[in-house]
């Protein structure tokens, strides 16, 4: 990524602080991303170097006004810590034609994810705004079509249990379900069941990441859990109203406290039920440390923010696909 500076900068110590002044023309594409123009305090400048480094975009920061703006893609990044000179930039080029949005609206629309080294409360309560969360209408369809369509899985589904649980029986002893309390909505705690894939005590030594190639897992369990067979058992759970059919994944509350210093805003994900699949399932490999859950966080996020019927039938299609081929693990 390239980063344009003002020919006018501050120094204090070893850290850059630009100042607000212009740059030079628009800038020219060099990637499939688009060229950027961000407004932002000047003390936050260095962590948004940082951050956005990383994702490829064009930047130049702290532009004065050009010309022509139309076509442009300008954000800005804690507007009310904006000085009125660079309030007055954003007003110019939106009257100008340009493409005016938040750095975070901006990232999504583009990356289709939430980036979470970004997040500040006050975004958060924007994603209860702009979506359903607050609505009793949405929720309730919600429960009817995950009882609904859960009915007719497990009706269809349920030949396949007999099968898959002799085989659990046959290789290893112990039940053939396995049941754990995880977190969901608005932090309850809810038993969830699923076919057993691990060895009997498979945590007698205390609770542990699940990784590939894990060899608390057994051949049996492999299979299973490659394509998502384990997971079938909580249509259940969908049934009984402590799951959906589509969310983020629950998580157990053990882990949820030592990913909370780490994964900003981790409890955000509990605004909403859980689910048997989710759009971090279908976009992200299998996740086996802190580090893989911040990356599905942002995933969790944006289906938070933008969950929508079309949303929802992508994610089940793909999560059809994910099962089939087995991906994702």
């Amino acid at each position: 990524m390239e980063l344009h500076l003002s020919p006018l900068l501050n120094f204090v110590g070893d850290v850059n602080l630009l100042a607000f002044s212009p740059a030079k023309q628009p800038a020219t594409q060099t990637s499939s991303l688009p060229s950027l123009y961000i407004y932002a305090p000047t003390a936050e400048l260095p962590y948004l170097y940082a951050v956005l480094d990383k994702l490829g975009f064009e930047c130049y920061f702290n532009a004065e006004n050009f010309q022509e703006w139309q076509g442009i893609n300008v954000c800005y990044f804690k507007k009310q810590a904006l000085s009125p000179q660079q309030l007055q930039a954003l007003q110019i080029a939106e009257e100008q034609g340009a493409q005016v949005c938040s750095l975070q609206g901006f990232i999504e629309q583009h990356l289709q994810w939430v980036e979470i080294n970004l997040l500040d409360a006050e975004y958060l309560l924007e994603i209860e705004k702009a979506s359903d969360l607050n609505k009793k209408w949405p929720d309730r369809l919600r429960r009817l079509f995950d009882v609904v369509i859960g009915s007719l899985l497990l009706g269809v589904l349920l030949p396949l249990f007999l099968p898959v649980a002799l085989a659990i029986r046959l290789e290893s002893k112990g039940p053939i379900f396995f049941k754990q309390l995880r977190t969901g909505l608005y932090n309850q705690e809810f038993e969830i069941i699923k076919f057993r894939s691990m060895y009997e005590n498979a945590e007698s030594k205390g609770a542990q990441w699940a990784c590939k190639n894990d060899k608390r897992v057994t051949r049996v369990g492999q299979f299973i859990r490659k394509t998502r067979i384990d997971e079938l058992p909580q249509l259940l759970n969908v049934l009984k109203g402590d799951m959906s059919l589509i969310g983020p994944r629950p998580e157990r509350e053990v882990f949820i406290k030592d990913l909370e210093p780490v994964v900003p805003f981790y409890r955000f994900r509990h605004l909403v039920k859980p689910g048997i699949t989710g759009l971090a399932q279908v976009m992200y490999r299998y996740g086996a440390s802190a580090e893989d859950a911040r990356y599905k966080h942002r995933y969790d996020l944006y289906y938070i923010r933008h969950r929508s019927w079309f949303l929802d039938l992508k994610i089940l299609l793909k999560t059809v696909r994910v099962a089939l081929t087995g991906e994702g693990i």
